[in-house]
């Protein structure tokens, strides 16, 4: 039992980071690699505020900021220098590496004698239930905005958007901002969770939040009246309990990554073969009333 509820504890706080990556990842387009850097942005801006004895509220709510603004960098050097989304994403992970560490001033920084926000009289699985319910409900009311259907008009039709007179290149910062704000809280909650931070917790951690997001949507697709963010929720918990089962049944924990990307690979393999289906479908028609939708509600 421990078990399950130590999994359902990671898979929900990495589900907000798997929110982050469905923002960049599905709505956008775009393959934003600086989530390895603003994940442990958050931690490390959380850990060395919390060893000064700040209120952890206080210290969560300057990681988010922190990730926000590593989201902004990774979208000026794309929009405003004209930079490869790819490259730009690859620039800002490696300069937020020894940002880190700038910040923590060493590798790693312990918080087991620090006040965190799982200190209050409350088990951390509802702590971390209810911080996860609250962000999904904020980013679906987001998206139901004006500037939710100009976000994903944005990765749908860029041509759209241009012809109604927006600048896409400012969507595309916003949407790169709230997504790497979602990045670096899992961050800093899997920092204050696990006791620590170390400079280098966000290595790798774009796939899994890819494979959270793909493994969902390949599982609960059929559901159509699932929303496609309690699909990245719940992919994010079952990606968790895959790879625990895996380790479980005796694969060794140096094959976790290789686990991780074999998940992604059946994912999305599966998703293309459903696409090749859907294809003639989407194309006789469905695009157009697509975009119909999409033009009466930025209107």
């Amino acid at each position: 039992m421990d078990l399950i509820i130590s999994i359902l504890e990671q898979g929900l706080i990495f589900s907000l980071m798997a929110l982050g990556v469905y923002i960049t990842y599905k709505i956008l387009d775009f393959p934003d690699l600086s989530v390895d850097g603003t994940f442990a942005l958050g931690a490390s801006v959380t850990a060395a505020l919390l060893v000064k004895d700040i209120n952890p509220i206080v210290a969560t709510s300057a990681s988010i900021i922190a990730g926000c603004i590593g989201g902004i960098a990774t979208g000026i050097l794309h929009v405003k220098f004209k930079i490869t989304n790819l490259l730009s994403g690859i620039l800002v992970m490696t300069a937020l590496y020894s940002v880190n560490l700038r910040i923590m001033g060493k590798s790693n920084i312990p918080l087991f004698n620090q006040n965190t926000v799982f200190n209050i009289n409350m088990q951390p699985i509802v702590i971390i239930l209810i911080i996860a319910f609250l962000v999904k409900i904020a980013l679906d009311i987001f998206l139901r905005t004006k500037m939710g259907f100009v976000l994903k008009a944005c990765g749908d039709n860029e041509k759209l958007i241009t012809s109604l007179g927006i600048d896409i290149g400012n969507i595309k910062i916003i949407g790169l901002m709230v997504s790497n704000g979602l990045v670096a809280l899992a961050g800093s909650l899997l920092a204050q969770y696990q006791g620590f931070s170390d400079v280098t917790m966000g290595t790798g951690i774009i796939v899994m939040g890819l494979a959270s997001v793909i493994f969902g949507e390949a599982v609960l697709k059929r559901f159509s009246i699932i929303k496609t963010t309690t699909m990245a929720v719940i992919g994010s918990i079952l990606y968790k309990f895959s790879t625990a089962l895996a380790l479980k049944i005796g694969f060794n924990p140096a094959d976790l990554k290789l686990i991780t990307a074999l998940i992604v690979v059946v994912a999305i393999a599966s998703n293309n073969s459903k696409f090749k289906l859907n294809l003639n479908f989407i194309r006789r028609g469905d695009i157009n009333d697509s975009n119909k939708k999409l033009m009466q509600n930025v209107q």
